[in-house]
């Protein structure tokens, strides 16, 4: 795919959605870190209906860890792998009091030295808390980066390393959500909505449906 083509994509998403944020429910960078921390194999609306419950209960690292693991699993399981959730979610709310005075700090390494904190845990964390131009990559953004040829790649290291290359300036604090939602609601996996796709002129996959 060429350079005007990958503008005029990012340009018409950016047209569609032009404020994208994540999908999950928060109020503070902390809230965020737990919440992404819960959505690992989940989905972001069964998040939400756990941790609005589980935020007015526990809305910072102090209160959370004033919980415990049993405290914090009561909230969250609903949700898949609870168990381990809740003793990361712990052991991170334990640190975070211990060494960061309660707060999220605002530095990769940092992150990804917590409990069940992995690159694209830190990724969203820092992109959408703190606006650095990271970009998150999951399912539905490796699988819209492959499907449009936007930026293909054999696993989410390569996809991420080739968006960075090839997203300009302008677009890259918000693409990672413009993607997501794109492969959420329109890009889906089994059958793309491509009838109802803004960029289908300029999308490069093979097989387009008809709805």
């Amino acid at each position: 795919m060429n350079k005007d083509k990958r503008y005029q994509i990012l340009s018409r998403l950016r047209d569609n959605n032009p404020n994208p944020t994540t999908e999950l429910e928060y109020e503070s960078p902390f809230q965020l870190l737990i919440a992404v921390l819960l959505s690992a194999q989940a989905t972001d609306v069964g998040v939400n209906k756990a941790t609005r419950k589980l935020f007015p209960a526990a809305p910072t690292a102090e209160t959370m860890l004033a919980l415990g693991v049993d405290g914090i699993k009561e909230y969250i399981k609903t949700i898949g792998l609870f168990n381990s959730k809740a003793e990361n979610a712990y052991k991170t709310c334990k640190i975070l009091v211990e060494q960061y005075d309660g707060e999220v700090p605002e530095s990769r390494e940092a992150l990804e030295a917590l409990p069940g904190v992995g690159r694209k845990t830190a990724n969203v964390v820092l992109n959408t808390a703190f606006g650095w131009p990271t970009i998150a990559v999951d399912t539905h953004i490796f699988r819209v980066s492959n499907r449009t040829k936007l930026a293909p790649g054999k696993n989410v290291n390569e996809v991420e390393q080739k968006l960075i290359k090839v997203v300009p300036k302008e677009f890259k604090v918000d693409v990672h959500h413009w993607l997501i939602l794109h492969g959420r609601y329109t890009c889906v996996a089994r059958k793309p909505r491509c009838g109802s796709c803004v960029i289908e002129d300029l999308c490069e996959f093979k097989e387009k449906t008809s709805d």
